[in-house]
């Protein structure tokens, strides 16, 4: 099971010098990956009574930018989108982006995308937030052809593309996609398009062992639909997540074994939420947190 750290966006500040110490620190440790939320507009809850989420106050980091940036500052760590929103997004210029960054990586980009929840982004961005889910699917084909042909026409019901292609292609051909989400709906679609899956965030704190616990019957919904779709489910990725908020070192290297168990092939930690104030914490978290669980 790969073991990643989840970069801590909201709460790691704007220093260049910081993100690129947490970064190599995470590498330095022995982290095969560096998970990345997305997020470009914030809402200003001073006219949204009854919102829920991330507000204007939350600060993200551009995923491309801030990739681009630390592929020059790290040699080994996959670099993953955990996940990008990406049918608010164009998906020439994304597939371009994916490329690129995964040219200057040598080859270290995995692609986590899902449909998102934020409707103030999709209004802002000009995009349909109501068609999100069935347009995803096509980005992914139209994706996967323009990282592997050099000349792709395609004709869809979002997409149009006449004999054109990228220049430069991408090393990994195609680039991983993952996709984030627990709908059925979206259960179902990454059982037929991707190449892993991101659990939803609201199970990340429920305790694995509990005898046909939801998480396991989602994971086992999962394969069922992998099968159905005539796939081999053990090439479809699991990546699970928890926080050093959730416990100490017990309750973190038993949970690592309990999504072991489940067949996980990933596992990310998130320090945020954890009363941490500098970056050196965060990457002290981060280091006890490997202790515990490779101990």
């Amino acid at each position: 099971m790969r073991l990643g750290a989840i970069f801590p966006q909201t709460e790691i500040g704007t220093d260049p010098i910081a993100i690129r110490d947490f970064a190599q620190a995470i590498e330095a440790f022995g982290y095969d990956h560096l998970v990345v939320y997305d997020h470009v507009l914030g809402a200003d809850v001073s006219s949204r009574s009854q919102w829920l989420g991330y507000t204007l106050a939350d600060m993200f980091h551009e995923p491309f930018v801030l990739f681009g940036y630390l592929a020059g500052c790290t040699r080994r760590l996959e670099l993953v989108t955990g996940i990008l929103i990406l049918p608010q997004r164009q998906t020439a210029l994304v597939a371009k982006q994916a490329a690129e960054l995964d040219v200057l990586s040598g080859g270290r980009l995995r692609l986590g995308v899902g449909v998102g929840w934020n409707s103030v982004e999709y209004e802002a961005l000009g995009e349909d937030f109501h068609t999100r889910g069935a347009r995803l699917a096509e980005q992914v084909q139209v994706l996967r052809a323009l990282w592997t042909r050099e000349s792709v026409t395609f004709q869809g019901r979002w997409h149009r593309i006449t004999g054109a292609g990228l220049n430069p292609l991408p090393i990994q051909r195609p680039i991983p996609i993952w996709m984030g989400g627990q709908a059925d709906a979206v259960i179902k679609r990454i059982a037929r398009l991707a190449d892993g899956w991101f659990p939803g965030g609201g199970l990340q704190n429920e305790h694995v062992r509990h005898p046909n616990s939801p998480r396991e019957q989602l994971i086992e919904r999962l394969r069922h639909h992998v099968k159905a779709a005539g796939r081999d489910p053990g090439s479809v990725g699991i990546e699970g997540r928890l926080a050093v908020a959730n416990g100490g070192p017990d309750e973190w290297h038993q949970e690592a074994s309990d999504w072991r168990a489940l067949g996980a092939t990933h596992l990310s930690v998130s320090t945020m939420r954890a009363g941490l104030t500098t970056p050196q914490a965060h990457i002290d978290a981060a280091r006890r947190f490997l202790e515990a669980v490779r101990g």
